[in-house]
């Protein structure tokens, strides 16, 4: 064995391997049904996706034209909602409503964000259970939503504020408003808009389909019955 490991690979390695084609066939049908099996005993996650429109508005917000300060603009603003919708108070929302879980939990597979770009972001729930994974997506679009329109109202308050402080800097109540305000701020452009596309009759599937399983295991046994058959094989060049 010690000297096929070492030996080159060789046209009669070709014409052992083809030669074997039912072992192979053989290996590729006990691979699917392992894998199968394994699908049926341990099944994959329900996962259900809620989707959230988000419309930066960069027209309006950004008044440059350089390509690339936008580009720059959308990856700051998409980060800035990032950062909302993993946000403990976010995820406290989610935890508190949707019961028996915690944030780190949340954080730690349950929920997973993506698209996060101008346009729909979709939230990701898994769950052992589809009407569970449902409600977690839904719930998390929904306090996300929540958060970031509370951002935009602050963010608007804001600049309201800083301009009449511009029009009266002598005015306490003024100053300790906009202090109130810059406290509770997000960070969002008043411009942000975000409105909810899906949020109800998500249709939850398993995150892996029985197709994948049956395919990598027929996969995996053929791989490893040609080691077999190469490394166990009739060695021709003893």
């Amino acid at each position: 064995m010690k000297k096929r490991l070492l030996a080159p690979p060789s046209a009669d390695d070709l014409i052992q391997l083809l030669q074997a084609w039912r072992f192979w066939v053989l290996s590729g049908l006990v691979g699917a049904l392992l894998g199968g099996l394994i699908y049926l005993l341990f099944p994959p996650d329900f996962r259900a996706r809620a989707t959230i429109v988000v419309d930066f508005n960069m027209e309006q917000a950004w008044s440059l034209d350089s390509d690339r300060e936008l580009f720059y603009y959308l990856e700051r603003e998409a980060r800035k909602l990032e950062e909302v919708a993993w946000a403990d108070a976010t995820l406290a929302k989610v935890a508190e409503e949707a019961g028996n879980v915690t944030v780190a939990e949340l954080r730690g597979g349950i929920l997973e964000l993506s698209e996060p770009a101008d346009g729909g972001w979709h939230f990701h729930a898994n769950a052992p259970d589809p009407a569970r994974a449902e409600r977690l997506a839904s719930l998390w679009a929904e306090a996300f939503t929540v958060q970031v329109r509370q951002g935009i109202q602050t963010a608007v308050a804001l600049d309201a504020a800083r301009k009449a402080l511009e029009a009266n800097p002598t005015d306490e109540a003024l100053l300790a408003r906009v202090r109130e305000l810059e406290a509770q701020s997000l960070g969002i452009t008043p411009e942000l808009q975000i409105s909810p596309q899906q949020l109800t009759d998500l249709n939850p599937q398993r995150r892996v389909r029985l197709a994948n399983y049956l395919f990598a295991g027929a996969v995996i046994l053929m791989t490893l019955g040609a080691l077999f058959i190469l490394l166990f094989g009739t060695d021709k060049r003893a």
